[in-house]
């Protein structure tokens, strides 16, 4: 198989890549970045943006399968920078599949799609959209998903994954997120709702299974979403406190009340829309919503149509992440 990586040289691209070259499958990347290290694994590399449409219909060429993994993420910035990457890039990655005879597109999605603003506990894929979002990765990732989804067809078979909190080793946005704040962290809410998360290894197996499964059997498998996770949902700041502890840092102890927590995110989005400032609001009420309410999720479907199971537990993977955490860089 000869399979296309957008956003080949990110987290979970690359970990798509290294369980498909375990398969001994054929591989090309197309990323905004340089990575050389996919080169040295033997990953043919290009590098152009999503908006390139010629670009992505190239590096489509001769492909037999296209994981479209990059996007733009993150809780804020201007709505047009989430639109070109999410939305106009998708496009441009379906059109390039038809255009180059590609029949099979796996597309990484995200549950937050469906996440309106309450708890979801053991939801499943009839969740509908929501009406509303707060934040624009989610709306923009919503009209994608959608996208890929419609584009479904005979000469084209389509499926999107919705993986929960991907984390691991080489995590190069929650992860180190998390670590980065730890020493402003307060605990927003009641410390026992339900969140999943996803091992970065099991998302990419699922990544995988979603490929041959449009392969074997299309009719099943085409034009749907489904969740993934670890199967194992876990209180949200107990994931927290797991990963600062992987990472040697201690325990999230100070609390702040969610009706504040709500107040102090309006008036940081409002400062810095306001001023004009770079980079991402310390507290934004998408991430509010996210701490305080249950999202884990029925992986019937995956399990029945996907074959999924996730094969590293979630302590396995703290004991991986603290490994790769505490070693030397260099």
């Amino acid at each position: 198989m000869r399979a296309l990586i957008t956003g080949g040289g990110g987290f979970l691209g690359r970990a798509i890549a290294e369980r498909l070259l375990a398969g001994g499958h054929e591989l090309r990347s197309l990323s905004r970045g340089d990575y050389p290290e996919l080169r040295a694994m033997g990953v043919e590399t290009r590098r152009a943006d999503l908006a390139d449409a010629d670009a992505v219909r190239s590096a489509a060429s001769g492909c037999d399968v296209v994981f479209h993994v990059a996007a733009r993420a993150g809780l804020w910035g201007p709505y047009a920078s989430y639109y070109d990457a999410n939305v106009r890039g998708t496009e441009h990655v379906i059109d390039a599949c038809r255009a180059a005879g590609v029949p099979r597109l796996v597309y990484t999605s995200s549950p937050s799609v469906v996440f309106n603003g309450s708890d979801l506990e053991n939801a499943d894929e009839l969740l509908p959209y929501p009406d509303e979002y707060l934040a624009h990765y989610p709306r923009t990732k919503a009209v994608a998903e959608r996208l890929v989804l419609r584009a479904a067809d005979a000469r084209l078979r389509t499926v999107a994954l919705r993986p929960h909190l991907i984390w691991g080793p080489r995590d190069n946005h929650l992860v180190p997120r998390i670590l980065a704040r730890a020493a402003r962290l307060r605990r927003i809410g009641r410390a026992d709702k339900l969140v999943d998360s996803t091992y970065v290894d099991n998302a990419a197996e699922a990544h995988v299974l979603a490929a041959e499964a449009l392969d074997r059997k299309p009719e099943v498998v085409s034009g749907r979403a489904y969740f993934i996770s670890q199967g194992d949902p876990r209180p949200v700041w107990w994931l927290i406190n797991a990963i600062l502890s992987a990472g040697g840092k201690p325990p999230v102890r100070r609390t702040i009340h969610p009706r504040l927590a709500r107040w102090l995110a309006r008036g940081c989005e409002l400062a810095c829309g306001l001023l004009r400032l770079r980079g991402e609001p310390p507290l934004t009420r998408f991430l509010v919503e996210e701490l305080t309410t249950a999202h884990w999720f029925d992986l019937s479907a995956a399990r029945r149509d996907l074959g999924y199971e996730p094969r590293v537990s979630i302590d396995e993977g703290l004991d991986r992440l603290a490994a790769w955490l505490s070693a030397p860089r260099g």
